[in-house]
C-alpha cells in the first residue's frame, strides 16, 4: 500500500507501473473523479495527433477575431 509523503507524492509499486507501461522519467497526466478515483495517465507522444482533424478551419480568421465572435455567440443567447 502506499502512503502519501508530507509534499502530497506517492510512489507508485512497480507492479502496476510495469502494467501500466509507466518507466522511471515517464510524464503522466492524473485525474480524479466524482467519487474520488484518482487515475495515472502514461503521456504518450502523439496520442492527440488527429484529434481535431476532421474541424473546418477558417484561417482567413485571427485568434482575435474568433474569440470575439465566440463570446459575441454565448452573450447574445443569455
Amino acid at each position: 500500500m502506499s502512503k502519501v509523503s508530507s509534499k502530497r507524492q506517492i510512489t507508485l509499486p512497480l507492479d502496476l507501473c510495469v502494467l501500466a507501461g509507466i518507466d522511471s522519467g515517464d510524464e503522466v497526466s492524473t485525474f480524479v473523479d466524482r467519487q474520488g478515483v484518482i487515475s495515472v495517465v502514461k503521456k504518450t507522444l502523439g496520442s492527440a495527433k488527429g484529434f481535431l482533424s476532421q474541424i473546418a478551419v477558417d484561417k482567413s480568421m485571427t485568434d482575435e477575431d474568433s474569440l470575439n465572435s465566440h463570446f459575441a455567440k454565448s452573450h447574445s443567447q443569455s
